[in-house]
């Protein structure tokens, strides 16, 4: 947020002293030094934000019904209560944010210390503010609407800060489930095209056997299915949340009422299956279910590179006279080459993937660095996490439509290359053996001729017989047995 030096400004104080603010601003002191504190501009996601706008949310609807339920049932007691247009203004403002509303007011970084005070506090203090707005306040006027009393009532950052995380990448990961399967489906749409197409596969990059175009893309589209089935199977790790459990896990200092009732609350306001652990003390202490996830979308970057990396040689001007696949041209390759058609979105999709095996890494040694009851982390871990995820399905979407839905494979030069190579002399191992296969195999390769010139030099294998093993059919079969060959 970019602030007018001309604005007017309000006073807000903590126990560390009093700091001006632009007084239109939503976010308060406690935004304020976090980003004084943690100079990097590293964008929130604010995908996560409105998580955080969600779970706030059902903390305030579950606080009006257990205050509610208090006064039925204890009228005598004096309860310390929360007037409910208080909770309603919190309530609204919730889901404002929930929506995406007053994120020009965040001002926290991805990156900060504090495992996620700020990022819960600059939630707090817009809300508040918020809130106060809607109530004829001005922002600031914490005596009507507090930050801590009020926006953060019976939560903690320990809890708020990993449930919402939670509650961000479920719904992130059902956005890249949908996203491998439309790859996947491309994928398998060219694999049942090119079943026929002969191509000479290579082991080592060196000609080693024939095969054909379906055979290798039916090698991309069961990796692309597992890549799915996996991603469909995350929301079963990260569905346990510790909301209600306060700093720890144990629930001090929060109503029973609140700890039994809030999850099952954001629940049917987000719509997803999370449920209360059993144990939110290990669920606050113990991040390695993120380790596992984030393991996931590591898998399908590498299968995503092996297959780009894989397309992208098969489509270089390094295969002569033509390139074994046309890759659709997106833009102009060199400021001095005219011409020049560059494999940018395989590259894109490279540089993709070693981001997500470094956030891996990332994510890896930082879940570790727990510390006995908490993770401290917790802010860089998330921001890491959302980042793969984004950049996943931004990779799958242009994967799919700037990459694979151009895709042509030159089946003439395809076959012809194989006609000429040697590795095609492996089909004829069951009738003459390997040495006169290596025969075979060194003429073609001295004298640039096709199997069916050195054969008829040779006369090793009858000319209608080797024109029947060489169809498409013959050559795909998975074996072979007596009397066949």
């Amino acid at each position: 947020m970019h602030e007018n030096p001309n604005a007017m400004m309000r006073k807000e104080q903590d126990f560390l002293g009093q700091i001006e603010i632009p007084s239109e601003a939503l976010y308060g002191i406690h935004s304020f030094r976090a980003r004084e504190n943690f100079p990097d501009r590293t964008a929130f996601h604010k995908e996560w934000y409105e998580a955080l706008g969600l779970v706030k949310k059902a903390c305030y609807i579950t606080s009006r019904d257990y205050f509610r339920a208090a006064v039925q049932k204890f009228p005598e007691k004096d309860i310390r209560m929360v007037a409910d247009n208080i909770l309603d203004s919190l309530i609204l403002s919730a889901s404002e944010v929930a929506e995406g509303l007053y994120f020009h007011h965040w001002i926290v970084p991805a990156v900060s210390g504090g495992a996620g005070t700020s990022i819960n506090m600059n939630v707090n203090e817009i809300i508040a503010n918020a809130s106060l707005l809607k109530l004829g306040k001005k922002p600031g006027d914490y005596t009507t609407v507090d930050p801590f009393e009020h926006a953060n009532i019976f939560q903690s950052t320990n809890d708020v800060i990993p449930t919402s995380l939670k509650i961000c990448i479920i719904k992130l990961l059902a956005n890249l489930e949908v996203s491998i399967n439309e790859t996947r489906g491309i994928a398998e749409r060219i694999e049942s095209g090119s079943r026929g197409v002969l191509k000479v596969a290579y082991t080592q990059m060196q000609e080693a056997v024939p095969s054909s175009f379906g055979k290798l893309f039916s090698t991309y589209s069961e990796a692309l299915s597992r890549d799915w089935w996996r991603v469909s199977k995350c929301t079963e790790r990260l569905k346990l949340v510790n909301l209600g459990g306060g700093a720890i896990g144990t629930g001090l200092s929060v109503p029973r009422y609140f700890i039994m009732e809030v999850v099952s609350a954001l629940q049917k306001l987000s719509g997803l299956p999370i449920a209360r652990s059993e144990n939110m003390a290990d669920a606050t202490s113990n991040l390695d279910s993120f380790v596992e996830v984030h393991a996931i979308l590591k898998a399908h970057a590498v299968n995503l590179e092996k297959m780009v990396s894989d397309i992208r040689l098969m489509a270089s001007d390094m295969n002569k006279p033509l390139p074994l696949i046309s890759i659709p041209g997106r833009q102009t390759g060199s400021t001095i080459m005219p011409g020049k058609v560059n494999p940018v979105i395989p590259e894109f999709v490279i540089s993709a993937a070693h981001q997500v095996y470094a956030n891996d890494q990332l994510v890896t040694g930082l879940c570790a660095q727990g510390c006995l009851e908490l993770n401290a982390y917790l802010p860089l871990i998330g921001h890491a996490i959302i980042s793969s995820l984004k950049l996943l399905i931004s990779v799958n979407h242009t994967l799919k439509s700037n990459l694979l839905d151009g895709l042509v494979i030159n089946s003439a030069a395809s076959i012809e290359q194989l006609l000429h190579s040697p590795s095609i002399t492996a089909a004829l191992l069951p009738l003459i053996g390997y040495n006169r296969a290596s025969d075979l195999a060194r003429l073609m390769k001295t004298e640039s001729i096709t199997v069916g010139e050195a054969n008829a030099r040779l006369k090793l294998v009858d000319p209608e017989i080797l024109n029947e093993i060489l169809k498409p059919e013959n050559l795909l079969k998975m074996g072979y047995t007596i009397g066949e060959q």
